[in-house]
């Protein structure tokens, strides 16, 4: 029997399950991978707010990437919640001294209710140390605008802003969709380095149920790949896990509820994503 693959996600932990490392690791179990863990930080957090933030210590940030490293064959990576410039550049540090490949940064700046979680300082150290390592980066449209330093208002723009990503170094940038005006569509804009482009485009979702929906959209996509996707198929196949996930919804919560990670096994999904190029 061939061994299962293994991915590690190094993310933050999210009390109340339904985005970071809980979001993460569920996702990976649905997508039938082997998820490890290097927490960065705690929150104690619902789906009303970010009620504390409680940073790791940069040495137990290095040691459980370590402890990964030395006994886990991983085949992907994904970054979530990092918090300050230190720990960014442990991680990146972690990630170069282990040889690991595939690695999905997910940009996470700011939780659904306002709270900023990424340190001001942190943004260069983003930029310089794990965006030249990373084949992915999957911010959604504010995040790509303080990556890029500018505003993103239409198509134009989102293509101008994943040029000056990828200048920072990445292999490929998607820039998601789900804070742009289109009451209608939802659009996934991606752009590599060799100036290939693509979009995802999907039903737009009227739910206020979509907490953890970068989390687990960059998990599924670092899932995919470990499991020897290309990046389009991989992405396909991340988008159509989050529309489920959004379209069968759990009603968990007072605020912005979890999205439901079981939905994509459990509902068909066939044709609810369309790839344009």
């Amino acid at each position: 029997m061939a061994a299962i693959k293994q991915v590690l996600t190094i993310a933050g932990s999210d009390s109340g399950g339904g985005a970071g490392i809980q979001a993460d690791i569920k996702t990976f179990q649905e997508l039938g991978v082997f998820g490890t863990s290097a927490i960065t930080v705690v929150t104690a957090q619902n789906t009303c707010g970010v009620h504390g933030v409680y940073p790791m210590p940069v040495g137990a940030v290095k040691a459980q990437i370590d402890a990964i490293g030395a006994d886990f064959a991983i085949k992907a990576v994904k970054t979530g919640m990092l918090f300050d410039a230190e720990i960014i550049a442990e991680t990146a540090a972690g990630i170069e001294r282990h040889g690991w490949h595939n690695l999905v940064v997910d940009p996470v700046m700011i939780a659904k209710g306002g709270a900023t979680l990424l340190q001001e300082e942190a943004l260069e150290a983003m930029r310089t140390l794990l965006l030249p390592l990373s084949a992915v980066i999957t911010p959604n449209i504010p995040e790509a605008e303080m990556l890029s330093g500018m505003e993103i208002h239409d198509a134009a723009d989102r293509k101008r802003a994943a040029e000056a990503i990828l200048a920072f170094g990445a292999k490929a940038v998607v820039i998601k969709g789900g804070h742009a005006n289109n009451p209608l569509i939802a659009e996934d804009y991606c752009l590599d380095q060799n100036g290939e482009s693509f979009v995802l485009r999907s039903v737009r979702i009227q739910t206020q149920q979509t907490h953890g929906t970068g989390c687990t959209f960059s998990a599924a996509l670092t899932a995919e790949l470990a499991k020897g996707q290309t990046l389009p198929e991989a992405l396909v196949t991340a988008k159509r896990f989050i529309q489920a996930a959004l379209t069968h919804q759990l009603h968990i919560g007072a605020g912005h509820g979890p999205t439901n990670h079981a939905a994509f096994r459990q509902f068909t999904t066939e044709g609810d994503v369309q790839f344009v190029q």
